[in-house]
């Protein structure tokens, strides 16, 4: 339910009531008197008395008391002047015309009054209304971020004021703004509600006409409370963020503790093996045995780069540097230091493709992890594909393989930090790589998107903006 538009400040309506019940009046006397004239000698003057009296009391009802009196006298001079003899005089020669006009004055003055009164006890009614309406509001509305504001916004709307806030005095006797609807406070409040220990509530405006204390209590306390709620969910929020921390933390640790003792056992084995002197290895087992070595310390290189990779992009700490960069370069530096490059990694990557707006080193990394998670889920010997395309904005860049690909339903946690999905062998990481993947590509303003490999497989598709070049129409220019 949408809150309805505020009207304009009280004292622009009365003004605007008291010009329209004027012009009424004007129009209606002016009127009536010169339908009446003609007929002066066949109306009685009980009846054309009536007659004005029904202008007054429409006076009274457009324009309030003020205008309806001032209408009132106005059709006593003009009865007087043009229907009372001797006309076109304000002399009045009978007795009897001269109680008539006095009590038909009287008469007029009390119908304006009764008038005005049930004007303001209308007005009265409509605005306890508004009130109660607006404290069954803030109480059936649940309480989120934003919901101090949200209250503020509308008191400052109900009680047409330009600012309300909820100030808050600390200890040291210095006032606060926690919350605030409108323009700032200018140190001239209108009204001023306590709404708690230490916090008041302070409008700012035009003055308000015969304002209800006991309704401006009820708000400040409603403020408070809602404040007070708020600030106990942000609480909440914090402390379920805290513990999602120390989740990930966790399961940083026992990722760590698992995948790095793999190659730390690889490594002692054969370092072990090659310094025990009661066995006798040939060259070619002594070859194997630091081929091992190698390749357990190159997987412990990777696993601590990719967490200190995570450890940026969750920190909020990574550097982007993105310039104008030829993809086919980075996908082929990328590919120099794949740990199988013997795998069936196919490169159709064209050198004449515009220059995509990324960060090399960032791009590199994101090939090279891509690349790696291909060749992981693929069966051996399946080939692997690495090409790019160019379209309007965007530089597509694709890894596609043949392995048994991810249902659509799972893709979206597919690239979650420490996600393996049904991955259970020893050999699959810390499940950072794809994480890390996507995180570098958003970082450079491209998107990472998964799809289905015609025949089987999985796509992954790493979107790029296009550099532009001075003087061309889209793309970004350096």
């Amino acid at each position: 339910m949408s809150d309805a538009q505020p009207g304009p400040p009280p004292a622009v309506q009365a003004r605007r009531r008291v010009r329209t019940g004027a012009l009424v009046a004007l129009v209606c006397l002016a009127a009536l008197t010169a339908i009446l004239l003609p007929m002066r000698d066949h109306v009685s003057l009980a009846g054309v008395i009536l007659l004005y009296l029904v202008v007054v009391v429409v006076t009274a009802i457009v324009g309030g008391l003020a205008v309806s009196l001032a209408a009132a006298v106005a059709a006593n001079l003009l009865i007087n002047f043009f229907f009372v003899p001797p006309y076109h005089t304000f002399r009045v020669a009978s007795g009897d015309n001269v109680i008539t006009l006095v009590v038909s004055v009287a008469v007029a003055i009390t119908v304006s009054v009764a008038m005005d009164l049930a004007a303001r006890q209308r007005a009265e009614a409509a605005r306890t209304g508004v009130e109660a309406a607006l404290l069954a509001r803030i109480s059936a509305e649940p309480v989120a971020a934003g919901s101090t504001d949200s209250l503020l916004t509308r008191v400052r709307q109900t009680l047409r004021m330009d600012a309300a806030a909820l100030v808050e005095t600390d200890p040291a006797g210095i006032d606060h703004v926690v919350a605030q609807s409108g323009r700032g406070l200018t140190g001239e409040p209108v009204l001023t509600v306590p709404a708690g220990p230490g916090l008041k509530l302070v409008v700012e405006g035009p003055e308000i006409f015969a304002p209800d204390p006991r309704f401006l209590v009820r708000i400040a306390a409603a403020s408070a409370r809602v404040l007070q709620a708020e600030r106990l969910a942000e609480e909440a929020a914090q402390a379920r963020e805290l513990a999602a921390i120390d989740r990930l933390r966790s399961a940083l640790l026992a990722a760590v503790g698992h995948d790095l003792r793999t190659p730390l056992a690889g490594i002692k084995a054969g370092v072990s093996s090659l310094r025990d002197p009661e066995l006798r290895l040939g060259p070619g087992e002594q070859a194997e045995l630091l081929e091992t070595i190698e390749e357990s310390a190159d997987r412990m290189a990777d696993l601590v780069e990719n967490l200190l990779a995570m450890s940026r992009l969750q920190a909020g700490a990574l550097s982007v540097d993105a310039r104008p960069t030829a993809v086919d370069e980075v996908v082929a530096s990328a590919m120099l230091h794949q740990p199988e490059p013997q795998a069936a990694v196919t490169v159709d990557v064209s050198d004449d493709l515009p220059l995509a707006y990324a960060d090399p080193g960032l791009l590199e990394r994101v090939v090279a992890n891509l690349v790696v998670n291909a060749v992981h889920h693929s069966p051996p010997g399946t080939p692997i594909l690495v090409t790019a395309s160019a379209g309007e904005r965007t530089l597509d860049l694709r890894v596609i393989d043949h392995g048994p690909g991810i249902p659509e339903a799972d893709r979206d946690r597919l690239s979650a930090p420490f996600q393996r999905l049904d991955d259970r062998t020893t050999t699959g990481g810390l499940g950072l790589g794809l994480a890390i993947a996507r995180g570098f590509t958003e970082a450079m303003g491209g998107t990472l998107s998964f799809s289905d490999t015609p025949g089987g497989g999985l796509t992954v598709t790493v979107g790029l903006p296009l550099a532009r070049t001075p003087g061309a129409d889209d793309g970004i220019v350096p």
